[in-house]
């Protein structure tokens, strides 16, 4: 009985977006990473005592030793690319940038973590994995992560 009801039924679809404003309480690492960004353009870490592994961006604990992190290190605005994506559907509730664009995870030299943010001043047919590249700031900076406006290739 139950199949002959479903034969019977029209599904709609309803396509709908949902934008949902909130905050975030980055905490205390956060807060100084960001705050440094926008104020100095440094890009900061946390160095394990233990394992001496840096996290960019800075997490108070690390996740080998579960020690508490309060050593602060500067670490460079170049790295490199481990690994990358080419973003071709447009989301403007949700995307920094308008398609097509690229994200990338980046080790900056001195962390040991990557840095996920996104790729620009390239061609995409350019992009490889292993390929050197420096953050470029956004003139006006308000403590985001988007103070980093992008990471571009180096000459």
């Amino acid at each position: 009985m139950v199949d002959r009801i479903r034969e019977k039924e029209e599904i709609f679809f309803v396509e709908g977006k949902v934008a949902i404003p909130y905050n975030y309480a980055v905490g205390k690492a956060g807060s100084k990473f960001l705050i440094q960004l926008r104020d100095n353009k440094k890009i900061m870490g946390l160095r394990c005592p233990t394992c001496n592994k840096v996290y960019v961006p800075p997490k108070s604990t690390c996740k080998d030793c579960f020690n508490l992190l309060d050593e602060w290190v500067e670490v460079s605005d170049k790295g490199t690319l481990q690994t990358y994506a080419i973003v071709r559907q447009q989301n403007d509730a949700a995307q920094p940038m308008k398609a097509p664009f690229a994200y990338g995870i980046v080790q900056l030299d001195g962390a040991d973590t990557g840095f996920i943010h996104l790729l620009g001043e390239v061609d995409f047919k350019q992009l490889e994995i292993g390929m050197r590249v420096q953050a470029v700031f956004n003139d006006e900076r308000v403590a985001s992560v988007l103070d980093i406006k992008y990471f571009k290739p180096l000459a």
